[in-house]
C-alpha cells in the first residue's frame, strides 16, 4: 500500500484493495461482491481468515463490506493486498522494525547497581590485555575482541545471550560475532482479550475518497503540520493533473496555499501563482516551499538554489501588482534579503520599478541621481507614500506597525484601536494587550465588526488569551519550534472583569452566529471528555503521532499499572547517532526527585531502563525501553525525554520514533501501543508529555527543543524540564477546548443534544421555550443537570467524541480514538473549526 492509499488508511481507516474489474474495466459495485463464505474459494477464504487474525493482533477489525471485497480477490491479489495492508499498519505502530534492546532479557537482567556495572566496564576498557587473563574473573583464553569496535570482552563475565551490543561501549556489533549467542525470551502463551480495536472499512472509490479528504484539508481554516502537508501533496500527486479540479476558489490557510502553489509550479502549472498569492509574504512562502523549507517561514532554507529565469520574472511581476509591497517585505526582512540574491530585482528595475523600490527600502539602498537606476527609483519614491528618501539618499520605509506602536507609546489608544480596526486579524491578535493597556478605548461594536471577518482559529486564540487569569507562569515557545523555550512569572495587570465578560460575549456570539448558519441537525452526540482536549487553533508544530492530540490536552494514563516507554531509531550509514530515552522524576513542588536513564538503569522499584545503546546501524537500528510501575513510584510527576546525546538532529535519522505501551505481552506488543510519535525536524530533544501519577493523567507537550554541544541528558536539563512541566498547566488554562466548540455547533444547530458523561451514562438536552442559542450553549458548556437518555443514540447526524465506540451510520463524526464508528463519515477536529469560517467575506485571520 503506497501513496494516497496509505494516507486514506491512516487518516480515514479506509482500505482500497485491488477490486476485480468488471467487463468494462471498472470495479464491480459492492453489492456484486461475494456475500457468503460458500461462494468463496477455500484457499481465498482461509487467506482472508489468516489476514483477519493478523489484523486483530494489531488491534484492527475488518468491516463486512471490506471482508466481501477481500474475499472477491484472487489468491495472488489477496496476498499482495494483505501484505501491503499489514506493512502499512505495522509501520504506523512501529511493529515493522526489530526491537532488540541492550539487555535482551529486559527487564529481568538489568543490573541493580548501575555504578558497579560502570566500574566493571571501565576496568575492562582500561586494564584488559588481549594476551592476559580477564581482569575481572582471572580466567584465561576467554577474552576476545568484538567487531567492529575491537573492545576486549570476556565471554565468561559478559553474557552473550543477554547483551545485544558491546558490553564496554554499548555500540552495535556484527550479528555473526561469536560473542553473541541465541537467547530465548519467555512470552505468555496467551494474552488478555483485545478491548480496543479500530474498524477498517472498504473504500470502493479511492479517487472520490482522496478528493473528499484533500478538499477538506484544503478548506481547513487552521494551519497544518509539515507531515499533514506531505499527506496533502501525496493525495494531489496520486491524481495529478485531474487534482487541479479539487482546488477551491480560495485556500484559506496561507501555508497550505503556498505548499500547493509550489507543488503546482514543480509540476509545470504556473497559473496558480497569480491566483493564490495575494501578498509578498504569500510569494515568500511559495519560494520557501520550492526550496524545500517550511512555508510557515519558521526555518530558513538549508541552501539557496537558483530559480529558472521565467519563474523569477513571474515572481517579480506578481510582486509588482501588490499595493502594500514595502510593508509586506519588511514583515520578513532577513528572509527577503536572502531571497533577493536569487531574484535579482534590480536587474529588471525598468520593467518592475515598484518591486525594485521596495527592495531598495528593504536594503536601505543609497540612490544615486547620477545613474539611470537611481533616477528611476527616486522618481518612483517621490510619489510612493510608504517610503521616504533620507538626506544621504538612502530609502526608508514608513510602516503600519510603526504607526500603531507610536500610538500606543504616546498614549493615543483611540488611534491605536482605529488603526487596528482596519486590519481585523491584527486587532484580534493584540486584543489581550489592548484590553490591559487601553481598557477605556474598548468599543464592543468595533470588536464585533472585526470578529466577523477573521478566521475561527484567530477568534479562539484571542478568546483563550483574554480569559486567561494572570498570576501563573507564562510559557514562550519560539516560532522555529526547535529553539529553547523560556518562562516568566505572569505579572501583567488583569483587564477589568466586565471587559473580559463583554469580550467573551462578543467572540462567542460571533462563533454561535456562524454555527447557526450551518445546516440544522436532528440530533448531536457529544462527549464530556472533550473538555480535556484543547481546540486545534494551529497545528504548525505538531508532530506526526498515532493519536493526534493538540498541545496542552490532557488524557488519562492507561489504567494498567505497568507502562513501557519505547524508543527506536536507525542511523545513516556514514554517521553514528546516539539517542537516549530518559525519564525525569519530580515531587509535587517540581523538585527533582531522581532519574532513570543510562546513568541509572533502575530507580527504586518503579522504573527500569533496558540499557544504553550508543549506535543504531541498519538493519536492526536500536531500541531502548523504560518500564514504569505506577504503584511503586512515590513521586508525582514523570517527564519522559528523548535526547540526541551526540548532537545529531532528528531529521538526519533513517527512521526514528518513540511512544508508550500499556502492559505489553513480550518486549514490543503492537496491540499494547497507546501512542507513537515521530522524531523529526532539526530538534535534538523531544518532550512528548508530562505525566501526573497522583491524578493519573498526562498533559500532551509535543515540544521539540534545540540544543548545542555534546552530552545532552537529564542531569544537565533537570531544571529546564521542571520549569517546562510547571509552566504547561498554567500556560493552557483558559484555552478554548474541543468541548466548547462542540457545544457551539450543537446548541446552534441541533434540535436535541445527547451528552455522554464521563461515567458512560447518557443525558439529553433540548432547548427550552424562549431560550436563545447563547443561553442554550452556556447550559451545555456548563454541563448542567439534564434528564437521562434511554436507549442507543440513534439518528445522530453530528458526533464529537473521545472514544468512537458506537455505531453511527451516516453521521459526520470526530473521535480521538475512532474504534468502531462503523459507516460514519470521519472528520478531523480542525474540520469543526473550518465549518465556523466567516461566510461571504475575505478571511482576515491568516498571517500575512
Amino acid at each position: 500500500m503506497e501513496g494516497s492509499g496509505e494516507v486514506l488508511l491512516r487518516r480515514r481507516r479506509l482500505v482500497a484493495p485491488a477490486l476485480p474489474a468488471g467487463g468494462d474495466g471498472t470495479p464491480p459495485p459492492v453489492g456484486k461482491l461475494p456475500r457468503r463464505l460458500g461462494m468463496v474459494p477455500a484457499d481465498v477464504a482461509s487467506g482472508v481468515a489468516a489476514l483477519e487474525f493478523e489484523l486483530l493482533q494489531l488491534g484492527f477489525l475488518v468491516s463486512g463490506e471490506l471482508y466481501r471485497a477481500l474475499a472477491g480477490l484472487s489468491m495472488a491479489e489477496l496476498t499482495r493486498a494483505g501484505r501491503r495492508l499489514l506493512h502499512a499498519l505495522r509501520a504506523e505502530l512501529g511493529a515493522n522494525d526489530s526491537h532488540v534492546p541492550l539487555f535482551r532479557k529486559f527487564p529481568d537482567s538489568v543490573p541493580a547497581d548501575t555504578g558497579a556495572f560502570y566500574v566493571r566496564r571501565m576496568f575492562s576498557l582500561l586494564l584488559q590485555d588481549p594476551h592476559r587473563p580477564c581482569v575481572l574473573c582471572g580466567r584465561a583464553e576467554t577474552v576476545h575482541a568484538v567487531s567492529p569496535c575491537a573492545h576486549l570482552v570476556c565471554h565468561a563475565c559478559w553474557d552473550g545471550s543477554d547483551f545485544n551490543a558491546c558490553p564496554i561501549c554499548h555500540r552495535r556489533i556484527d550479528r555473526d560475532d561469536p560473542f553473541l549467542r541465541p537467547s530465548e525470551r519467555k512470552v505468555s502463551a496467551h494474552r488478555d482479550a483485545v478491548t480496543t480495536t479500530v474498524l477498517l472499512r472498504l473504500c470502493p472509490d479511492p479517487a472520490a475518497a482522496c478528493a473528499e479528504l484533500a478538499t477538506a484539508m484544503l478548506e481547513r481554516r487552521t494551519p497544518m503540520a509539515a507531515h499533514e502537508r506531505a499527506d496533502l501533496e501525496t493525495l494531489l500527486d496520486g491524481h495529478w493533473p485531474s487534482a487541479l479540479s479539487w482546488l477551491p476558489e480560495r485556500i484559506p490557510v496561507k501555508e497550505t496555499r503556498a505548499a500547493v502553489v509550489a507543488y503546482a509550479l514543480r509540476k509545470g502549472s504556473g497559473e496558480l501563482l497569480e491566483r493564490h498569492a495575494d501578498t509578498a509574504t504569500d510569494v515568500l512562502r511559495v519560494l520557501y516551499a520550492l526550496m524545500g523549507a517550511d512555508p510557515g517561514l519558521r526555518v530558513p532554507p538549508a541552501r539557496r538554489p537558483s530559480l529558472p529565469r521565467p519563474l523569477r520574472r513571474a515572481v517579480l511581476a506578481r510582486l509588482e501588482s501588490m499595493p502594500y509591497l514595502v510593508e509586506d517585505l519588511l514583515r520578513h526582512r532577513e528572509p527577503w534579503k536572502r531571497v533577493a540574491e536569487t531574484l535579482h530585482p534590480y536587474e529588471h528595475h525598468a520593467r518592475f520599478p515598484a518591486t525594485a523600490l521596495a527592495f531598495a527600502a528593504l536594503r536601505g539602498t543609497r540612490l544615486d541621481a547620477g545613474t539611470a537606476f537611481g533616477r528611476a527609483l527616486l522618481a518612483r519614491a517621490a510619489r510612493h507614500p510608504e517610503v521616504e528618501v533620507r538626506a544621504d539618499g538612502r530609502v526608508r520605509a514608513v510602516t503600519f506597525a510603526a504607526r500603531v506602536e507610536a500610538a500606543l507609546a504616546g498614549g493615543r489608544y483611540d488611534d491605536a484601536w482605529r488603526l487596528l480596526a482596519a486590519r481585523p486579524g491584527e486587532l484580534l491578535r493584540r486584543l489581550s494587550h489592548l484590553l490591559r493597556r487601553a481598557p477605556d478605548a474598548f468599543e464592543p461594536r468595533v470588536l464585533a465588526q472585526a470578529a466577523a471577518r477573521v478566521a475561527p482559529g484567530v477568534l479562539l486564540a484571542a478568546l483563550g488569551q483574554v480569559r486567561t487569569v494572570p498570576g501563573g507562569v507564562r510559557l514562550f515557545l519560539p516560532r522555529g519550534g526547535t529553539a529553547r523555550f523560556w518562562t516568566v512569572p505572569d505579572t501583567r495587570p488583569a483587564p477589568p472583569d466586565e471587559l473580559v465578560l463583554e469580550t467573551e460575549r462578543v467572540l462567542t456570539g460571533e462563533l454561535l452566529r456562524r454555527a447557526a448558519g450551518l445546516p440544522p441537525l436532528r440530533r448531536a452526540l457529544l462527549d464530556e471528555g472533550l473538555a480535556d482536549l484543547v481546540a486545534p487553533t494551529s497545528e504548525r508544530a505538531a508532530g506526526a503521532a498515532l493519536v493526534r492530540l493538540t498541545r496542552g490536552s490532557v488524557q488519562p494514563i492507561p489504567h494498567q499499572d505497568r507502562i513501557r516507554f519505547f524508543l527506536h531509531w536507525a542511523e545513516p550509514a556514514d554517521q553514528r547517532v546516539d539517542l537516549d530515552l530518559s525519564v525525569a522524576v519530580y515531587d509535587a513542588s517540581w523538585r527533582f526527585a531522581g532519574l532513570c536513564d543510562y546513568t541509572r538503569l533502575r530507580l527504586g522499584k518503579g522504573l527500569v531502563h533496558s540499557g544504553d545503546l550508543t549506535s543504531a546501524p541498519e538493519p536492526l537500528g536500536a531500541s531502548e525501553f523504560i518500564d514504569v510501575d505506577v504503584r511503586a513510584v512515590s513521586a508525582r510527576y514523570l517527564v519522559p525525554v528523548v535526547f540526541s546525546y551526540n548532537d545529531v538532529p532528528f531529521e538526519e535519522l533513517v527512521r526514528g520514533y518513540a511512544g508508550f505501551m500499556e502492559r505489553p505481552e513480550g518486549l514490543f506488543d503492537p496491540v499494547a501501543v497507546r501512542q507513537r510519535y515521530d522524531l523529526a525536524g532539526r530538534a535534538k530533544i523531544l518532550v512528548p508529555l508530562v505525566a501526573d501519577l497522583w491524578t493519573r493523567t498526562m498533559r500532551w507537550a509535543d515540544l521539540n527543543l534545540s540544543a548545542a554541544g555534546y552530552g545532552h541528558n537529564v542531569a544537565g536539563s533537570a531544571g529546564e524540564l521542571a520549569a517546562l512541566g510547571a509552566a504547561l498547566e498554567s500556560a493552557f488554562t483558559g484555552r478554548v477546548t474541543l468541548w466548547e466548540v462542540a457545544c457551539w455547533h450543537a446548541a446552534a444547530r441541533a434540535a436535541e443534544v445527547v451528552v455522554r458523561r464521563r461515567d458512560g451514562s447518557l443525558v439529553r438536552y433540548a432547548r427550552r421555550s424562549g431560550e436563545d442559542v447563547a443561553a442554550f450553549a452556556a447550559r451545555l458548556a456548563a454541563r448542567a443537570e439534564a434528564p437521562a437518555f434511554d436507549g442507543p443514540p440513534t439518528g445522530v447526524e453530528l458526533a464529537v467524541l473521545v472514544a468512537g465506540d458506537v455505531e453511527l451510520p451516516g453521521a459526520r463524526a470526530y473521535a480521538l480514538h475512532p474504534y468502531g464508528l462503523g459507516e460514519a463519515r470521519l472528520i478531523d477536529a480542525a474540520d469543526l473549526l473550518s465549518d465556523l469560517a466567516p461566510a461571504g467575506l475575505p478571511v482576515a485571520g491568516a498571517r500575512r
